[in-house]
């Protein structure tokens, strides 16, 4: 069973979604294509403690396509190009269509035990900003080139005699442009419940070093997201993703939900 578990998630790890990708690295020469489609809104922003504050209201969609590649067992390069949609209702009034962010980087598997059940990797990626329009509200946070460095630990095992897997995340998302720095923990768990479904539940939370939200108080902030989805698999190469995602708790940032939905193929 557990051979079959490490199987499943090579059949299925490594495709991110909502910045997620898995501590397991690709067999040499063989690759990955995940499009992955976000349509998230929110009216409101969290304050800690304190009820939720009215905010204008903040659209967002988003068009990613990663890319990932096998260079060898133990290092897979990464590209990750995007698109985006932001709009901000009145009284801001702000809209912006085009580049988001494009990620460039590697994972590279530091341990790993005989049968890959257990892993330790590491992640270094930088990304490119699409637009440098700081006066645009809705270009706010997405100007500057960051980098993203992150260490990552997955084990495969069984659930109730299900296939199953973690994988859990902690990162430094260096940023420029006046923004502070972020710290990261991410963390994924993943079950076969039928033959060809995979339920994924992710958590992704993020903590400022310092202050510097321009959109609220300037100040420090931090937030929490849940989400939860379910993979399909059409073929041994293709499958599909659909699911949603909350912003559960948070201080100084959007509460925002939205929808996924994505497209993985396997080469």
């Amino acid at each position: 069973m557990l051979k079959r578990c490490v199987a499943l998630v090579f059949g299925f790890l490594s495709v991110p979604s909502l910045a997620w990708a898995g501590a397991w690295t690709l067999p040499d020469g063989t690759g990955e294509w995940l499009t992955t489609l976000t349509d998230a809104t929110s009216t409101s922003y969290l304050e800690g403690s304190a009820p939720l504050a009215s905010t204008p209201r903040y659209d967002k969609d988003e068009l990613q396509a990663l890319i990932e590649y096998g260079v060898t067992d133990r290092l897979t390069a990464i590209v990750d190009p995007g698109l985006q949609h932001i709009d901000i209702a009145a009284p801001t009034n702000a809209e912006r269509t085009g580049l988001g962010y494009t990620e460039f980087g590697a994972r590279y598997a530091f341990l790993e035990n005989q049968d890959q059940s257990w892993v330790l990797s590491g992640q270094a990626t930088l990304r490119i900003p699409g637009t440098t329009e700081t006066s645009n509200p809705a270009a706010v946070g997405y100007t500057d080139v960051e980098s993203d460095l992150r260490v990552l630990l997955g084990h495969a095992f069984t659930l109730a005699d299900r296939p199953a897997f973690f994988d859990l995340e902690t990162a430094e998302r260096v940023r420029t442009g006046g923004l502070p720095s972020e710290f990261r923990v991410d963390g994924t768990l993943g079950v076969w419940v039928l033959p060809r479904w995979l339920l994924l539940a992710q958590s992704f939370n993020v903590v400022s070093e310092g202050g510097g939200n321009p959109l609220y108080t300037g100040g420090s902030y931090d937030y929490e997201k849940l989400q939860l989805s379910a993979v399909y698999k059409l073929t041994p190469t293709w499958s599909l993703q659909g699911g949603g995602y909350t912003t559960y708790a948070g201080r100084n940032a959007l509460a925002e939900n939205g929808l996924i939905f994505g497209v993985w193929r396997r080469f």
